[in-house]
């Protein structure tokens, strides 16, 4: 049984998902009350974008194990794909609150934690789509704080506090960002668009030429560059 599972495992991994179902649905077959079995081929439905099938999948890993926390996320995230927001969110909550007691007792699971954090980004990401730019931070920063090294939301952060008119805490998010991660090249051209959508054409170059430095070829930048040259007003948006 357990060689099955491991070599089911290794197929998925390898993204030979006909290989992998074969051998998920032997398994199930010896043992109909296999948590990794179900759980695993949830996820080859779900690669294969079979979406009702992975719903009874993973519905089962959960009827299976109430606490399995990657199944409750998978399914969240499915359900908010096709639009079932309340379920997802139902799902989500329940979900959130097992991770939350676990930490309690001193447990962290960083390969959690990031799945956490994208299904906050995605939220973020739909608030900040309808202009509810409050609740957008919130999530973002929710999801930042599950994934420090996902710095692109920091960016995210940024640009909903320009939109809320906080210019200053735009800056102090981008300068931050940026000395704590001098090479991240998108903080430095994020930073450029700020000062030059507030009218300060030589610090947002000085930032642009900065990446070209570090980079010569960097397209985005040399855009850029180029863009402020020749612009007589600021119309380069963030």
């Amino acid at each position: 049984m357990n060689d099955l599972l491991k070599k089911a495992k290794e197929a998925f991994q390898k993204n030979d998902l006909k290989t992998a179902s074969l051998l998920l649905n032997e398994v199930i077959e010896q043992n109909p009350n296999s948590t990794e079995g179900f759980f695993y081929l949830a996820n080859v439905f779900h690669v294969r974008g079979e979406l009702g099938k992975a719903i009874k999948a993973f519905t089962r890993v959960l009827e299976l194990d109430s606490n399995h926390t990657d199944a409750a996320i998978s399914l969240s995230v499915i359900y908010n794909d096709i639009g079932k927001y309340e379920e997802a969110k139902a799902i989500f909550e329940k979900a959130n609150n097992q991770v939350k007691n676990t930490q309690g007792h001193g447990l962290s699971d960083p390969h959690l934690n990031k799945k956490f954090s994208i299904k906050h980004y995605e939220i973020a990401e739909m608030y900040a789509s309808y202009g509810r730019h409050d609740e957008a931070l919130f999530e973002y920063n929710k999801a930042a704080a599950l994934d420090p090294d996902n710095l692109e939301i920091r960016i995210k952060i940024s640009k909903n506090y320009s939109k809320k008119g906080y210019i200053s805490k735009a800056f102090e998010e981008l300068k931050r960002l940026k000395n704590e991660h001098p090479g991240y090249m998108p903080a430095r051209i994020a930073l450029g668009l700020l000062f030059y959508g507030n009218g300060n054409v030589i610090d947002a170059q000085s930032e642009w030429q900065n990446v070209l430095s570090r980079e010569p070829n960097h397209a985005e930048a040399m855009m850029y560059v180029n863009l402020s040259r020749g612009a007589t007003e600021t119309n380069i948006t963030l």
